[in-house]
């Protein structure tokens, strides 16, 4: 009689079991729409609005808890809520999703019973530390976003699908850039427009998309649009997934690290050295013969010359011309002398009009001579058409050259400085002017008739053009300097400029070289901000992408 009574009993506890799982394993259904706003605050937090329509099968367990993944544990509980069909429900800290991190929506008595339909609504109100470095642009925010998904055991057919971005308050619409999505079954161009609140939008929308699929979606704004400490930068741990503690294992894989992360690394810097390239490709194509009659500043454009050397090589063309004064060095403060001489170049006119319409505003400024350089390449590029590059080049390297060589040969140093302060901008077409500056010009040189125009220091002395400094000790008697500190001050010309009004000379110039070299449109897998999925059904990108991710009833 015991025997058979604990039979029974492990017959029905086998039974109990299988149905469970049986049940357990029933969960199918359909998303007939999902919509997710996602709002990117200037506090540099992250804001998550979902809405997803389910369709639960007629065959299937009800949908009874929905769990959403989060990017991180920088979340605030108490601004998460949730809904079914308007009606408030419950959250949980009972995730049951794949992926590092998340919460659970308890449906309850609003539970989604088979055959039937409900609107499940979810809004996370703060997650921080979700934005990351640009990886084309020191100065801007790359925010990465990757929507729900679901198993495909659980989910089926297709889903309307929208996602939208709502930039950070201020953003101007000439200022973000949107990332190519990756997965997509739709457009990958978003339509950009405003919300109510004035922010910028992007979205994106498909019906051919699905509900068990990873979409990645990006943009990328200013990063003075958020505060700079919301910009979260990896460790080098973090970039390489490696656990800190673990240093014997880093060990043995560091020689395969080196071999995955080596290409990414030489990638960056081959785009380090593309966002210098401002010249379109269409100008290397090659014509015949030289184009003679270009200025030293536009035989500099041609030769890809740093673009804090060309706007030097301006500004010595505008005091040579008697056209400007420099006012004081630190800040560069520069005004128009009147009247203007009638032979300036378009783009002398416009190096003008930066420093004395910008009214000392310097991102003004900067934006104003990124556009004159734009202006200027494109001249460039107009009048090479049908000549060679490469012998233009060649051809004025080698009035540099010449120009060096008589400096170099001058027998007086009256003649030396006179020759030196006419050529002076084909000499800077020298990549190393500099260095050459300095050891040609070891004895006295007299000070070009010019150089009160260009010095605040020498013009409050009282001394006019055309008369030498004082001389020091070390110079070449009276009426003259040493050649070492008139050489010191052309040359810390450039790299006052840069500092003083260019900044980051990398980040000015890839402005300018996104806008006459853009890069080719990236693929699939060159998103910016980087990240990585964990696998099956609900996965999350917790590394430098927000995501969130549901599973069915359970």
């Amino acid at each position: 009689m015991k025997k058979t009574l604990l039979a029974t009993i492990l017959i029905v506890i086998l039974a109990s079991s299988l149905t469970t799982g049986a049940l357990a394993q029933s969960y199918s259904f359909a998303v007939d729409n999902q919509v997710v706003n996602v709002y990117w605050n200037e506090d540099g937090s992250l804001s998550l609005d979902y809405t997803f329509d389910f369709s639960n099968d007629a065959f299937a367990s009800p949908i009874e808890y929905v769990d959403v993944g989060l990017p991180n544990n920088n979340f605030d509980y108490g601004s998460i809520s949730a809904s079914v069909d308007g009606t408030p429900v419950s959250i949980s800290s009972d995730y049951q999703g794949d992926g590092c991190c998340g919460i659970a929506v308890e449906l309850g008595s609003r539970s989604i019973p088979p055959g039937q339909k409900g609107r499940v609504f979810v809004s996370i109100g703060r997650i921080s530390r979700v934005l990351y470095p640009d990886s084309e642009s020191s100065d801007y925010a790359s925010a990465v976003f990757m929507p729900s998904y679901f198993g495909s055991q659980y989910a089926h057919g297709s889903t309307d699908m929208t996602v939208v971005f709502h930039l950070p308050p201020g953003v101007q619409p000439d200022q973000p850039k949107y990332h190519l999505p990756q997965g997509w079954p739709g457009p990958s161009e978003p339509a950009a427009g405003f919300d109510p609140d004035g922010r910028i939008t992007y979205t994106w929308r498909s019906s051919d998309a699905n509900a068990y699929s990873q979409y990645t979606f990006g943009a990328s704004f200013p990063r003075t649009y958020v505060p700079a400490s919301a910009v979260y930068t990896p460790s080098l741990w973090e970039t390489l997934g490696i656990d800190p503690e673990d240093l014997v294992g880093f060990a043995f894989c560091s020689m395969f690290a080196l071999f995955f992360f080596g290409a990414p690394i030489l990638g960056v810097v081959s785009e380090r050295k593309r966002k210098m390239k401002y010249l379109p490709p269409k100008i290397s194509i090659e014509g015949h013969g030289v184009k003679r009659g270009l200025t030293a500043v536009e035989a500099a454009i041609l030769m890809e010359q740093p673009l804090d050397k060309v706007m030097t090589m301006i500004l010595f063309g505008l005091v040579k011309k008697n056209a400007a004064e420099v006012i004081t060095r630190d800040p560069l403060r520069i005004k128009a002398l009147e009247p203007l001489p009638e032979d300036l170049r378009t783009y002398e006119k416009s190096f003008l009009d930066a420093f004395t319409v910008s009214n000392n505003n310097a991102a003004q400024r900067r934006k104003a001579l990124q556009e004159l350089t734009v202006s200027l390449i494109r001249s460039v590029q107009d009048k090479m058409k049908g000549f060679s590059r490469k012998e233009t080049i060649e051809y004025y390297k080698s009035i540099n050259e010449r120009a060096w060589a008589q400096i170099e040969a001058a027998g007086t140093p009256e003649v030396k400085s006179q020759m030196y302060a006419d050529a002076l901008e084909w000499t800077m077409l020298d990549k190393e002017y500099d260095d050459r500056t300095r050891r040609t010009f070891t004895g006295p040189i007299f000070v070009p008739v010019w150089w009160h125009h260009y010095d605040p220091v020498y013009r409050s002395r009282g001394v006019s053009g055309g008369v030498s400094l004082p001389s020091s000790s070390g110079g070449g008697g009276s009426g003259s300097v040493p050649g070492s500190a008139f050489a010191a001050s052309v040359v810390t010309g450039v790299q006052n400029f840069s500092s003083k009004v260019i900044g980051d000379l990398t980040g000015f110039t890839s402005k300018v070289t996104n806008v006459t070299n853009p890069p080719p449109k990236p693929s699939s897998s060159s998103y910016r901000g980087g990240g990585r999925s964990g696998g099956g059904g609900c996965a999350c990108a917790c590394a430098a992408c927000a995501c969130a991710c549901a599973g069915g009833g359970r």
